[in-house]
């Protein structure tokens, strides 16, 4: 097979490079655009997660969306009719928590999201203060607003150190698209003149804790999602296998953007099952 033909629905992007999903031990999947849109699990997803129980696979979802906690994408999946129990969730939210607590114990921040970035800063000891706080932390979430923007840039330009809690310009919802982190931060970058500094994927610090947690070598280990900028690079940068997804915000167009590849392109997570099996027989 060349490199980039078509077979059924599997796009083989480098046939030295195939992965035998038997073999690894530990998965790592974003969710959006791969797990669901919006309130929508997408086709295979229950077939996929079924699977990772039946092989005991070790899995964890690796999610740059700084707004929900662990418990709140615990029962999201549930009411989609999937059970997975909140240890196998990590987000950006808890990596920026985690970065500020080793860079700065006891810092105060100005906060710009939802209850998961919140609740985890909280959570590792850090105090909100809009006044003179040491960083301004910004993720996504309905309270982004002119107001809240204006304070943030003002408490920027006074000397908080910026910080986003990833780096994603836009996420895949049920009807499109919607601005995510590093769009919402950008305004304050431009007004400012300070570059943020961004914690969720493809930063090596969030992949080496996720495979802390998998217990897992980089070789023992694939990384699952639907961006190339994001999760495509930060699986290959910690030298895990890689499958881009086309269910969510990528196309087989924008890979010839790319100077890097995927190990593997597939249509869903539902593939993966069926290419194991197949492996098998």
């Amino acid at each position: 097979m060349k490199f980039g033909e078509k077979r059924g629905e599997v796009i083989r992007m480098d046939t030295y490079n195939m992965i035998d999903f038997n073999e690894k031990k530990g998965f790592i999947c974003d969710m959006d655009g791969v797990i669901y849109h919006g309130n929508r699990v997408l086709p295979g997803v229950a077939e996929f997660i079924q699977w990772l129980h039946d092989e005991n696979k070790e899995y964890l979802f690796l999610t740059n969306n700084s707004g929900y906690t662990p418990r709140e994408l615990s029962q999201k999946l549930a009411r989609m009719g999937l059970d997975v129990t909140e240890e196998h969730f990590y987000t950006s939210a808890l990596a920026t928590a985690a970065f500020l607590r080793d860079q700065a114990p006891g810092c105060s921040v100005f906060a710009i999201g939802e209850a998961g970035l919140l609740n985890a800063l909280y959570d590792a000891g850090i105090t909100m203060n809009d006044v003179n706080p040491d960083y301004v932390v910004v993720g996504e979430g309905r309270s982004y607003s002119l107001d809240t923007l204006t304070k943030a840039t003002n408490l920027v330009w006074k000397g908080a150190k910026l910080i986003g809690a990833n780096s994603d310009v836009s996420g895949p919802i049920e009807n499109g698209i919607v601005p995510a982190c590093r769009a919402l931060v950008a305004p304050i970058e431009m007004a400012t003149g300070t570059q943020a500094y961004f914690c969720g994927k493809p930063n090596p610090l969030m992949m080496r804790t996720g495979l802390k947690m998998l217990h897992c070598h980089s070789a023992e280990a694939v990384m699952v999602g639907d961006r190339m900028d994001t999760d495509v690079i930060s699986g290959m940068e910690s030298g895990m296998s890689t499958v881009l997804v086309l269910s969510g915000v990528s196309t087989r167009e924008t890979l010839k953007t790319y100077a890097y590849r995927p190990s593997i392109v597939l249509d869903g997570v539902g593939d993966i099952p069926m290419l194991a099996r197949a492996k098998k027989n």
